[in-house]
């Protein structure tokens, strides 16, 4: 069976079904395809959903910033009544705990490029917003089973708080509602369908096929495949000319009860926290809970994965006595459950943890890849941003050489799409976590 499509989405992810639907909306006959049984049961469903701006570029900044307006007006940015509901977005603030003194100042001063409200918090002004919280400085990260873990505290902290950011309690219902909206307007979202091949004949048009047999010819491709999007790479003979290469890393989140004092006293959530002093971040979960991830500190072996297929879902008692120590460390009532409670996922990572968005050297192939734990808050931008260069490449512009520049409708920004690219140079040490 043959079914022929202006475009292909390989992926339906939050930010495969973010491209489809806004593809879709340009007039584009969309096909997707997923492997697994519904959009989002991939690594979107082990995200946190934090949406946060503290990142290292401006383009970064910025479009963390757009994406806040899109979560706001979720309902409206999807044009289209989900049967299934519709997801919300939680505002709580965030506290971005400082590595050493004036540590954020580069970053702080993006924030005031683009406009996002801050305000810097000492010691004092920490322990009076968040009084569950011990504000004393104890990094960098140790094994929790070192001397050095256990240490006094060598000074105090500062951070910098960003009052609008927040999370999306139900990423799965969020990525449910975008792949909806797509179908809304006119994609086919095909399911438990793994590509095997990929093909471009000499009209340039591609050919993918399926493990059922289904193939699906197209003008043009979209990698959002998130973990296989190497894999999916290789199967179209796509990369060689990368100098930002993915791996599949295995994640954990833990959940467990809220530390007395991090609620506020009206019942609320409580703030997120990202604390790379301890390497850990926190954010509120269900009501009398919170959720403790890793942010990748040097003493942690990562856990790279050859197969994605491989990973076990179930988390692991020591990943979570470490994450979760480190955070009683900062939360001094915190109790620590007997057992573990989370889950586990596999993100993919690029080598700076910036994802690609670009074209590739193959006519008509693109890729939206690298995006695990970071670009789950951009997925309102994503679909618009993708857009916006396929339209461009697809009518002649050489993004290598003149890159396309997008002006963000809802905040007004411009941000120059290369910043992006597959070709990117990549520092010599580039960052180690989600907050690079």
């Amino acid at each position: 069976m043959t079914e022929s499509a202006d475009a292909v989405v390989v992926g339906a992810g939050v930010i495969g079904s973010s491209i489809a639907l806004e593809l879709a909306r340009s007039g584009r006959r969309v096909v997707v395809l997923d492997r697994s049984g519904g959009a989002g049961h991939g690594s979107t469903s082990a995200s946190s959903g934090i949406v946060r701006f503290h990142y290292s570029t401006y383009a970064g900044v910025a479009i963390a910033w757009e994406s806040l307006h899109g979560w706001l007006d979720w309902a409206g940015h999807l044009g289209h009544a989900d049967p299934a509901g519709t997801a919300g977005f939680q505002r709580t603030g965030m506290l971005v705990l400082d590595r050493a003194p004036g540590a954020s100042a580069r970053i702080t001063a993006l924030l005031d490029e683009v406009g996002v409200p801050w305000e810097s918090w000492d010691a004092a002004e920490i322990a009076a917003r968040v009084p569950a919280l011990d504000p004393g400085a104890y990094g960098p990260p140790a094994p929790v089973d070192s001397a050095a873990f256990f240490a006094d505290a060598h000074g105090s902290l500062t951070g910098s708080f960003t009052p609008d950011a927040g999370y999306v309690p139900d990423p799965s219902l969020a990525t449910h509602n975008l792949a909806e909206a797509a179908v809304h307007h006119g994609a086919s979202l095909l399911l438990h369908r793994d590509v095997r091949t990929m093909a471009q004949d000499g009209s340039r048009r591609w050919r993918v096929t399926t493990s059922d047999g289904l193939d699906v010819d197209a003008d043009v491709v979209v990698n959002a495949a998130g973990p296989w999007s190497s894999r999916v790479n290789a199967l179209a003979g796509v990369g060689s000319d990368f100098t930002v290469t993915t791996r599949p890393l295995r994640q954990e989140v833990h959940e467990v009860p809220a530390p007395r004092g991090f609620e506020p006293p009206d019942g609320g959530p409580g703030i997120t926290i990202a604390d790379p002093d301890l390497g850990i971040y926190v954010r509120s979960a269900r009501a009398g809970a919170v959720l403790v991830g890793g942010m990748e500190p040097e003493c942690d072996p990562p856990e790279w994965l050859d197969d994605p297929d491989a990973a076990d879902p179930r988390p692991t008692a020591s990943l979570f006595e470490t994450q979760v120590l480190r955070a009683a460390r900062r939360f001094p009532d915190l109790a620590v459950p007997g057992r573990p409670m989370g889950i586990a996922g596999v993100y993919d990572v690029t080598t700076d943890w910036s994802p690609v968005y670009d074209r590739t050297e193959r006519p008509g192939f693109y890729v939206a890849m690298g995006t695990s734990g970071n670009q789950f808050k951009n997925a309102p931008v994503v679909g618009v941003l993708m857009r916006t260069l396929v339209d461009a490449v697809e009518s002649g512009q050489d993004h290598d050489r003149d890159p396309v520049h997008l002006t963000l409708p809802r905040t007004g920004s411009v941000v120059d799409l290369s910043a992006w690219s597959r070709r990117r140079p990549v520092p010599d040490q580039p960052p180690t976590n989600v907050l690079g």
